[in-house]
């Protein structure tokens, strides 16, 4: 005999009261199963590199909510940036490329060409860089007070426009300083446009920006972290740090704004890195850089002759500007510095305060090292970030073996980011070695090609590793074994550090 329907329904009311947990397993073990079924393929889809991927997997496995929230935050890098992509899929034809000097154009192979170490400016160009410019100054400066005060006296004689673009911008007194010397400048009548990123620069207030917005003056952020916004995206950011100045002035470098530049944190003290001036026709490439990354961020086209005046000779310095980021489908400061590794015979030399290197990027170290090469990498001996910090050792690690050297810089923090390759070819800007910066943020450096300022730059270097203390292998593999494991911990973080 068949129950009626509300005997059924009221038997199924009661197992729900009876059992509420078994309920509650039963919906989790569902959702669990559905989010495995679901979230798996769109990582395996989505993601190109295994160790990532791995890493996602795993993670959605056993946190199934809070993995595909981590990944849609973090994992999932694609930026809606409909305008770089159309001038990279129309190189040559974009309007953008008619503001600058035919032979400073992306992409371009009929420009004249200079003779590069291993032809890596070709190489470069090739990746979708601007071409090796001549006829540059070039400035490098070792010490970040110095840097300030050129920087900041530079922007106090601006005429017509003042340009900023920087990850950090602290709330601090490098930061007022900075803000009140654009405010003045701006009520002045020169126009100001400050581009600071959403999430580096998360605690500058609106308040803070305020005086300089009423005195006519444009702060934009770069990708701001809103869910309703098609463009919200955590997980990429623009590590850029450049300042231009009436088109014919620029700085760029590792140097963000904010007291711990300057040797005023007690916690950093001494603050290590490395900026250069530019005066000639690179100052375009950096000024184009700038333009496409605010009209990305504020609609507002840049491209008169007035952001882009005729460049003349001012050196006689050969630079190329390559810029990098999650837009390209080859992220182009990443595959020159493997090709430059790769190319090396006598000396590789890199600074970088984050290392935490892809395996390509290993194996060009190790195959450098055995060919012969003196390849040193240049770390601090103090942690800003402890998951970086950690993740490093376990590189550090595996490279000792291969006759790789490496270094802790003693005095302070050592926040440069530069490279040189057997005294021929090297660079300064924003790019560490870890996996954020080649993947995941909008970069740009500044390559090196001229005799002149590579052999300053191989000072610079000298006279770091002269102060810093060379890690002995044995005495490292003695670390504590809560040291060890927590660094192998971290290292599966890698995808994202």
């Amino acid at each position: 005999m068949v129950e009626p329907r509300h005997a059924q329904g009221a038997a199924v009311d009661n197992f729900f009261a009876d059992h509420p947990v078994a309920v509650i397993f039963s919906v989790l073990a569902v959702v669990h199963a559905l989010t495995i079924v679901l979230g798996v393929p769109w990582v395996v889809f989505v993601k190109k590199e295994s160790q990532a991927t791995v890493a996602w997997v795993f993670t959605i496995t056993f946190l199934p909510l809070l993995g595909i929230l981590l990944f849609t935050l973090f994992g999932y890098n694609y930026v809606y940036r409909p305008i770089k992509r159309r001038r990279r899929l129309q190189v040559g034809r974009s309007r953008w490329q008619y503001s600058l000097p035919e032979h400073l154009r992306r992409g371009q192979h009929r420009e004249r060409t200079f003779d590069t170490w291993n032809h890596l400016g070709k190489l470069a160009v090739k990746l979708g860089s601007f071409p090796v410019s001549a006829g540059n100054r070039v400035q490098l400066y070792h010490e970040t007070a110095r840097a300030f005060a050129d920087m900041f006296q530079a922007m106090e004689q601006a005429e017509r426009h003042i340009h900023l673009e920087y990850f950090i911008v602290r709330a601090d007194r490098t930061g007022s300083r900075l803000l009140e010397l654009l405010t003045r400048k701006a009520r002045a009548g020169v126009e100001v446009r400050l581009l600071y990123d959403a999430v580096g620069s998360l605690s500058l207030h609106t308040s803070f920006i305020r005086p300089l917005r009423q005195a006519g003056g444009h702060c934009v952020p770069f990708l701001t972290i809103n869910p309703l916004r098609r463009r919200m995206q955590v997980n990429l950011r623009n590590h850029r740090k450049i300042t231009v100045i009436d088109g014919r002035v620029a700085f760029t470098g590792g140097i963000n704004i904010g007291d711990e530049y300057l040797g005023r944190d007690p916690h950093f003290g001494y603050w290590r890195d490395e900026l250069l001036r530019l005066e000639g026709p690179a100052v375009a490439c950096l000024q184009m850089v700038f333009a496409e990354d605010w009209e990305f961020a504020s609609g507002e086209v840049l491209r008169s002759a007035a952001y882009f005046p005729p460049l003349e000779p001012a050196g006689d310095a050969l630079v190329q500007i390559v810029d990098s980021g999650p837009d390209q489908t080859k992220n182009a400061n990443r595959d020159l510095i493997f090709a430059a590794i790769t190319l090396a015979r006598r000396r590789v030399w890199i600074a970088t305060p984050y290392f935490v290197p892809d395996a390509g990027l290993q194996d060009a170290l190790r195959l450098a090292a055995r060919l012969g090469a003196d390849v040193r990498i240049l770390l601090p001996s103090i942690a800003d970030h402890w998951l970086a910090y950690f993740a490093r050792q376990t590189y550090v690690d595996e490279l000792l073996d291969e006759g790789v050297q490496f270094y802790e810089y003693l005095p302070g923090m050592m926040h440069s980011k530069m490279m040189l390759v057997d005294d021929a070819w090297g660079y300064v800007g924003s790019v560490n070695l870890d996996n954020r910066s080649l993947r995941l943020n909008f970069e740009v450096n500044c390559v090196l090609h001229s005799a002149a300022e590579l052999a300053e730059l191989q000072s610079a270097f000298e006279n770091d590793f002269a102060k810093s203390k060379q890690i002995d292998p044995t005495t490292f593999r003695q670390r504590p074994f809560a040291t060890r494991l927590a660094a192998q911990v971290a290292r599966l973080f890698a995808p994202l550090l």
